[in-house]
């Protein structure tokens, strides 16, 4: 199994850069401030898929946005592709271990990962990132495809003294053939839908907040998290090939009663 090695500042500006650069990133969508892409790396792994989208957010500081990524317990108010998440472990006063599955149209199976999640405030920049660990706790499930993320976060920066941009990056192996509409769709409409849910999330968070544990927020206190601690050695890095593999292209996009697309054989 190959060790795990926390990320040092150089991963974070890494990760920045990454987040920053449009060398090989085709535009997918464009509108009223929000930006999708997709990178085509030649001779790439095709099994990766490689997703980056950006929204400006008006009327959110570049804090606030950072208390809304990390706040486990709002975040059902905004991801409209959550089923589940929760923190495992605390590693470090800036990374823990943490679980989510997210939800895929029927009959698509369900998505989960367990990553090696770590966030650091640099020059400015609000830094949330992860990749796919082994937790000896969490085998994958027979009731969802267990997926691999080789590095998915988001980076918030301020545009003023009431605004910011946010960046969400993904590189993950769905561990599966996926059919081509759905990812159209990834691109096209889930993600733009849930980055503007975001931004809304956003502006409804500090009042909220004031009414559900004001003063706790663990991810800049780390005196107030309850998690129980575990170390690095007891993790392995979660390669793609070591996980089992579907293959659902033949999945047809159809419309259920309600006119939401959905999939079916």
């Amino acid at each position: 199994m190959e060790p795990v090695t926390l990320p040092d500042d150089a991963a974070f500006r890494d990760f920045v850069a990454e987040c920053e650069s449009q060398d090989g990133w085709l535009s997918w969508y464009d509108r009223s401030g929000v930006s999708v892409w997709e990178q085509v790396v030649p001779h790439a792994d095709l099994a990766v898929y490689r997703l980056k989208g950006m929204i400006d957010m008006p009327g959110v500081t570049a804090e606030t946005a950072y208390d809304v990524l990390h706040d486990t317990e709002y975040r059902s108010m905004w991801d409209i592709n959550l089923v589940e998440t929760h923190q495992i472990a605390r590693l470090t006063d800036n990374a823990d271990i943490s679980y989510y599955e997210w939800k895929c149209p029927k009959p698509l199976r369900n998505r989960d990962v367990v990553t090696l999640r770590s966030w650091k405030v640099l020059d400015k920049d609000y830094i949330i990132m992860n990749f796919s660990v082994k937790h000896p706790n969490y085998p994958p499930r027979k009731d969802t495809v267990r997926a691999a993320s080789r590095l998915a976060g988001y980076l918030v920066q301020p545009t003023g003294r009431d605004s910011c941009k946010l960046t969400y990056l993904a590189l993950l192996d769905p561990k599966g053939f996926l059919p081509k509409w759905i990812v159209n769709k990834a691109v096209q409409f889930l993600g733009p839908q849930v980055m503007r849910k975001l931004h809304k999330a956003c502006m409804e968070y500090p009042a909220w907040k004031q009414e559900h544990n004001m003063d706790v927020k663990p991810w800049l206190h780390p005196e107030q998290s309850q998690l129980p601690t575990m170390l690095v050695s007891e993790l392995a890095i979660q390669h793609a090939a070591s996980l089992e593999h579907f293959d659902e292209s033949s999945v047809k996009e159809v419309k259920d009663q309600q006119g939401e697309a959905s999939g079916s054989d």
